[in-house]
């Protein structure tokens, strides 16, 4: 009795603190109800996009070093994105060839500067003198010829002046003889015309250096046309000119002149001949400016992922040139639009997969740990890849039997989807790969192969934790996901036509080593998950399912009909849970341990009362009622001191619902009825359990075999037929209650339930035929002829009312 009066007194005691908690209780509940998990996953999604976004470019919020040249690099620098460079010496070996493409120009003055003009008004004005000096000299002929030596001499220098050539005496007195006849001007003319428009040119080595780019622009002054000429022969020096008018007089044949006049024609031509070709620097430079100006800018495309500069290289002219465009983009502004963008797409990513996928999912629906558990896990896995990337490319770039592509295979990221898929299911490990094969091939460059390298042999890993029982079967998984691993690697290097060099086979290697360390880490990691978000997974229940654990144990010596009472009704759910679609060891294992709590006060309970003395008989019924339910309280306790896990802890806590305690609230009830206290009515709370009602099916499938094991006990004829009514009454009050409201039972689960449990009770319950010793030694002395007939039994309880709830009870239930 002293151990129920200190239990009164702390039950008072609890009672000012739990006072004291109710305000902050009630402060904390509205925040819990409003920050629902869908409302939790809408808050966590951008902070998600935002970290991932800015752990994908590290660089982008670190302020770059500005480099001058001659300065040392300090890391490897490579471009971030793809842009284009001027390369200023391509370029200018461009303009310098343009240039030199130009053709030299050269200026022709056809018309020899007017040396028809020049002979036609020579040749009149010597005949015009000529005749004006015979007309004047008639008569005298000594003052004539005195006058006339005068005369010819100015004749002579009018005439060569108005050439504009060295007066010759020998051609001038031929002339003179003949008069200055009108067709040895025109032969004069037709042979310096000939000359001129040929063109004559005063150095013909100048004009076959500048002909060596293949030609030269002729360009006539008075029109202003142009030709090109590729022949330097085409074009007289002075001297060829001269001997094609001495081998043009020689072969005159149409007109006889004379060896003299030939001789004076010769003089006067060839005196007349000057050049009338000449190179036009100014032009041809300006020519060679403007065809340099037309070469437009060469540029040189620098890719994505391009060296730009290594470690403890100096900068020179062309690095500062591509670092220059590259820091451009590493500005303040550059880097929030690159995070911004990033985050915006990660963002649609993965509200688009939550909106899909992970929304129906039930224990993200209910359960914030499951959300908040994916998020940490994608956190971690995505904080290890970039640092095994970082720590690869410093040994990679330091140690040359190392490359970046061998160790990046050999990342063991395949672990968080092997936890994703033993912890919360295929789909949700699916969608988790997908993301973290995104994130990995936007690490590696955006690299296709990579990608596929990563989702394939994540769906490889999920695939093959899916039913995993045993911490082996997740190192075999790693084993296979190795072999497969090597697999794609190979493929990858086919597709690049590399297959035969050290590094490809290095490569296969990484891939196989990177299945076994993630099974290894995977295999690590698990129990330290269940224990921090409480997860039960198949191995930890297979755990807890042994009787050797020291909870069970406990309850075997403190509590044995308990203890019995717990593994009958393993039996029952294990059986039961298949045909529901239930998880059949997690039931199991939850019957074992839904009644702990009794170890406290065992005696109080029923099953446990060996002496024959009832407890409760002393007792009233408000605290007989108090001590049954605080059984549920303690075993909660006890399942979290003992790190039971939330699933089983849940089902301790809803195996009674809030069903009411009835024999205790009836004798309640009575008593207050015998003393004739009718003015206060009965609480009928107080009778209850405080529940909440079972929010799973494995929680609802305990609380009906607890209530049918408990009340199968009290028949005094269990057969079948009142083994069935009974479990179908019990089934059908539950209902009616609405105690299997927020559960997924069925009725056809319903259904399925009371046909196990018949079927396991009947077999408990069994009869037995009573042998008399005479029966038993002619059965012996038979050996194996016929048995005794057993007696039928009854296929309805007797009770008329049982038979009618019975049957009332099938067809709400639809059989």
């Amino acid at each position: 009795m002293t151990h129920i009066v200190s239990f009164i007194k702390r039950k008072n005691s609890n009672r000012g603190s739990e006072k004291q908690k109710k305000s902050s209780k009630s402060i904390t509940k509205p925040v819990n109800e409003w920050l629902t998990p869908e409302r939790l996953a809408w808050i966590m999604l951008p902070f998600l996009s935002v970290i991932i976004s800015i752990l994908i470019f590290p660089d982008a919020l670190i302020k770059p070093k500005k480099y001058k040249i001659g300065d040392i690099a300090e890391k490897d620098i490579k471009a971030t994105h793809e842009f284009l460079i001027e390369d200023s010496k391509l370029t200018e070996k461009k303009r310098e060839e343009a240039a030199k493409s130009v053709f030299s120009v050269f200026d022709h003055d056809p018309l020899g500067n007017g040396v028809k003009l020049r002979i036609t008004k020579a040749f009149e004005t010597a005949r015009k003198l000529q005749n004006q000096f015979f007309l004047e000299n008639k008569g005298d002929n000594r003052k004539i010829s005195k006058d006339k030596s005068l005369t010819k001499n100015q004749i002579k220098e009018r005439f060569f002046r108005i050439l504009e050539i060295p007066s010759n005496d020998f051609a001038f007195r031929v002339l003179y003889e003949y008069q200055f006849p009108v067709h040895i001007q025109k032969i004069l003319q037709e042979l310096t015309t000939d000359v001129y428009k040929r063109g004559v040119v005063n150095n013909k080595f100048l004009l076959l250096n500048h002909m060596r780019k293949g030609a030269i622009i002729l360009r006539d002054i008075s029109s202003g046309r142009e030709r090109s000429i590729k022949n330097p022969g085409s074009i007289y020096d002075t001297e060829e000119a001269k001997a094609w008018i001495k081998e043009k007089l020689k072969s005159q044949r149409t007109i006889t002149l004379s060896r003299d006049m030939k001789r004076a024609l010769n003089y006067l031509a060839t005196s007349l001949i000057t050049p009338n070709v000449w190179f036009n620097k100014k032009e041809t430079e300006k020519r060679k400016t403007l065809a340099a100006q037309a070469v437009k800018p060469s540029y040189t495309i620098v890719k994505k992922g391009e060296m730009i500069v290594r470690e403890g290289e100096r900068i020179g002219p062309e690095h500062l040139i591509k670092l220059k465009h590259e820091m451009k983009r590493r500005t303040l502004g550059g880097s929030i639009s690159r995070i911004g963008g990033m985050a915006l797409l990660m963002g649609i990513l993965f509200s688009v997969i939550y909106m899909v996928i992970l929304k129906g999912a039930e224990g993200v629906k209910k359960d914030k740990r499951e959300l908040v558990f994916n998020i940490t896990l994608l956190l971690t896995a995505f904080l290890f890849a970039v640092l095994y990337r970082f720590i690869s490319m410093e040994i990679s770039r330091n140690i040359e039997f190392f490359s970046f592509s061998g160790l990046f295979f050999a990342m063991p990221i395949f672990f968080s989807s092997m936890l994703i898929s033993i912890f919360q299911g295929i789909p949700t490990a699916i969608c988790f790969s997908l993301v973290i094969s995104i994130i990995l091939s936007i690490l590696s460059g955006g690299s296709v192969e990579h990608f596929l390298y990563f989702f394939i042999g994540n769906l490889i890993a999920l695939y093959g934790v899916r039913s995993c029982t045993q911490r082996g079967t997740i190192i075999k998984t790693g084993v296979i996901l190795g072999i497969v691993n090597m697999v794609i690697i190979t493929a990858i290097n086919l597709m690049s036509a590399s297959v035969n060099s050290f590094a490809d086979y290095m490569d296969a290697l990484s891939g196989f080593g990177s299945g076994i360390i993630s099974g290894v880490i995977a295999t690590g990691l698990l129990p330290l998950i269940e224990m921090i978000f409480g997860f039960t997974t198949e191995m930890r229940l297979l755990e807890l399912g042994n009787l050797d654990h020291p909870l069970l144990r406990e309850l075997m010596i403190r509590a044995p009909g308990t203890y019995h009472h717990s593994l009958v009704i393993s039996h029952l759910v294990e059986a039961t849970a298949k045909a529901i679609r239930a998880n059949p060891l997690l039931a199991k294992v939850s019957a074992y341990y839904h009644d702990i709590g009794k170890m406290k006060k065992p005696l109080y309970f029923i099953e446990n009362q060996i002496d024959g003395i009832n407890r409760h008989e002393k007792l009233a019924p408000s605290m007989s009622s108090l001590i049954l339910i605080s059984h549920v309280k303690e075993g909660v306790e006890l399942a979290k001191k003992y790190r039971l896990g939330r699933e089983i802890t849940d089902i301790i806590q809803q195996h009674h619902g809030t069903n009411l305690i009835s024999f205790f609230y009836q004798k309640a009830v009575d008593l207050q009825q015998r003393k004739g206290d009718r003015s206060s009515g009965l609480d009928e709370e107080h009778f209850r359990y405080p529940g909440p009602k079972p929010q799973t099916k494995e929680a609802g499938l305990v609380m009906l075999a607890d209530m049918v094991e408990a009340a199968s006990r009290s028949l005094k004829d269990p057969s079948p037929a009142r083994i069935k009514g009974l479990v179908q009454k019990i089934i059908n009050r539950a209902f009616s209650e609405g105690q299997l409201d927020e559960c997924e039972l069925t009725l056809r689960d319903l259904n399925e339930i009371a046909k196990n449990f018949n079927k396991i009770l009947g077999g408990i319950f069994h009869q037995r035929i009573e042998y008399s010793e005479i029966q038993l030694s002619k059965k012996r002395r038979e050996g194996n002829g016929d048995s005794a007939k057993i007696p039928k039994e009854d296929t309805w309880d007797k009770k008329p009312g049982d038979k009618g709830e019975f049957r009332e009870g099938l067809k709400r239930l639809g059989t």
